[in-house]
């Protein structure tokens, strides 16, 4: 039954290991802002927000900016179980030395460093994905991956908080480094890698494009629309918090009623993320992506004019839904798409749009919202609909009622324990 929606150990064990690096990243997103504040004020002399967002802000860009070349490794040396693992120890080891971490640059480094383990996980744990899935259940299984992230984003303040209320800030670093072991047991154990033949000899045209770290025949049209549809996606639904005192303000609402309303987009997405990304295998993942765009565009936009704070939970809620329509079938033709020899850097581009959107859409709902309080939400919600315009022109379908319609040339795989 569970694999009839793309549910196997390998993808179980992946999913895994990705909620747990979200899980440790969000214990330190609630943590960090009081650990920062807790340090000696040595090299820096800046305001708190600034060092907190400086922090916050270091990770999302080195690990975004990272995969496209953490991508070329992955294609590089074939090895994309060596890599995942590389990146969990990484990301374990510098979630412990927080423990000794005695000022804000050596905090710097080490929220430096994470960013580079999971640019190392991401791409070789897609790329995997993209070969241990069948192409009929590929949208659940990258629904069942999407969901298991959002479960560790959504559970790691709610345990970051408690252990840190209860123990302290160092058993809440412990905690975080030992669910990153848990992940590297089960992936070392439930995992086989799956390597791309080497292309032939006499085929050196495949032999020089796998060394390029930079491959502009990687970039299809299916790939780079999708690349740009979670970048939009991850913008709108993160760039309320860059205005979390106006909505405060505009709702007559404390702290708590805003946070209550921002985790309601988890819930939507949890909620909805499996069932969606398994509708993909069955009515074509283009369908489903943009009803997911168009979706988003209209939840979007009516935030900039929400009066009360049950107007503003139901958008938060569509924003989920809208964004379980747009993540794993994303995610699902990325893989569709992928290249022998290749699958790396193409997915790297999508999750590099997804990253990008975290991180630029705070920045770009501080600058316009200078104009009016409205202004960001409208025009992200014009480039939701441009973006669905463009998915629609540029987008090949890859599934219609469950058939396969586009071919996968050159994606060649074998097994290895």
């Amino acid at each position: 039954m569970f694999e009839s929606i793309g549910l196997n150990k390998p993808v179980l064990a992946l999913s895994v290991a990705r909620m747990a690096d979200a899980l440790g990243n969000s214990i330190l997103i609630v943590i960090i802002p009081i650990y920062i504040s807790k340090l000696p004020k040595q090299y820096f002399h800046m305001a708190l927000p600034v060092l907190v967002g400086l922090l916050i802000s270091a990770y999302g860009l080195i690990n975004s900016l990272l995969q496209p070349f953490a991508g070329a490794i992955s294609d590089r040396l074939n090895k994309r179980k060596l890599l995942i693992q590389i990146g969990l120890a990484i990301i374990g080891v510098s979630t412990i030395l927080f423990i000794y971490a005695g000022n804000f640059l050596s905090l710097f480094l080490l929220r430096s460093l994470q960013g580079v383990g999971v640019a190392l996980t991401i791409p070789a744990s897609l790329s995997l994905m993209s070969a241990i899935t069948e192409k009929r259940t590929r949208g659940g299984s990258m629904g069942i991956y999407s969901t298991f992230r959002m479960i560790g984003f959504s559970i790691g303040p709610v345990i970051g908080g408690y252990l840190l209320t209860r123990y302290g800030f160092n058993t809440a670093f412990v905690v975080g480094a030992i669910f990153v072991a848990l992940a590297m047991i089960m992936v070392q154990a439930w995992v086989r890698d799956v390597e791309d033949e080497e292309p032939a000899e006499t085929d050196p045209k495949s032999i020089k494009s796998r060394f390029r770290i930079f491959d502009l025949s990687l970039l299809n049209s299916g790939i780079l629309s999708a690349s740009l549809a979670t970048f939009l996606m991850a913008a709108a639904f993160s760039m309320v918090v860059t205005l979390e005192n106006e909505f405060n303000a505009r709702l007559d609402i404390t702290a708590f009623g805003f946070g209550v309303a921002f985790s309601m987009l988890m819930v939507g997405r949890l909620v909805t993320q499996i069932p969606l990304g398994h509708y993909s295998d069955k009515v074509g993942r283009k369908v489903v992506l943009l009803g997911g765009l168009l979706l988003m565009a209209p939840a979007t936009a009516l935030l900039g004019e929400v009066t009360a704070l049950w107007q503003l939970i139901v958008l938060r809620i569509l924003q989920g839904v809208a964004a379980g329509a747009i993540a794993a079938p994303a995610f699902a033709v990325g893989a569709d798409l992928s290249k022998s020899g290749g699958a790396g850097r193409q997915m790297s581009v999508i999750t590099m749009g997804f990253g990008l959107g975290i991180a630029l859409g705070p920045l770009l709902a501080g600058v316009l919202a200078v104009i009016a309080f409205e202004v960001p939400f409208f025009t992200l919600a014009v480039l939701l609909i441009i973006g669905a315009l463009v998915v629609y022109r540029y987008m090949p379908e890859t599934i219609t009622g469950g058939h396969v319609v586009f071919s996968e040339s050159g994606r060649r795989m074998v097994s290895k324990t």
